[in-house]
């Protein structure tokens, strides 16, 4: 069986609380394959060096496209995106292209941290 894959990406804005979650929930997100865009799963790493955190290219530069990727082939089951709704972001089209194949995939998909938790939650201990 495999274990539950999550992929982590986060605003510029987002990145120091997409970091704290993952402090917070550690031991929950050990027990899972991560993914993250590049500086997201940096500070992610910095945070919490035990984790073992997949890092792809910075969003702008393909990592949203990479995870969509990873989604389309069965890759991931769940996606946490803290997103910044405050804030113009240049590379938006990724950005909805991410969280559209994700609704097109059917899988868990939190936007904020309340929702990540609820996400994280359904996590089964084992998986």
């Amino acid at each position: 069986m495999r274990r539950t894959a999550i992929a982590l990406v986060a605003h510029d804005a987002k990145k120091d609380a997409m970091a704290e979650f993952a402090a917070t929930h550690r031991l929950k997100l050990s027990a899972c394959d991560l993914f993250a865009t590049g500086t997201t799963g940096a500070r992610v790493i910095e945070r919490c060096p035990e984790l073992q955190v997949k890092r792809l290219k910075s969003g702008p530069l393909g990592g949203d496209q990479q995870i969509g990727a990873l989604i389309a082939e069965g890759r991931i089951d769940a996606l946490i995106f803290f997103v910044d709704p405050l804030s113009p972001m240049p590379h938006d089209v990724d950005v909805k292209a991410l969280t559209r194949l994700g609704l097109v995939y059917d899988i868990a998909m939190a936007l904020n941290p309340v929702t990540a938790e609820m996400v994280l939650a359904m996590i089964e201990p084992n998986s």
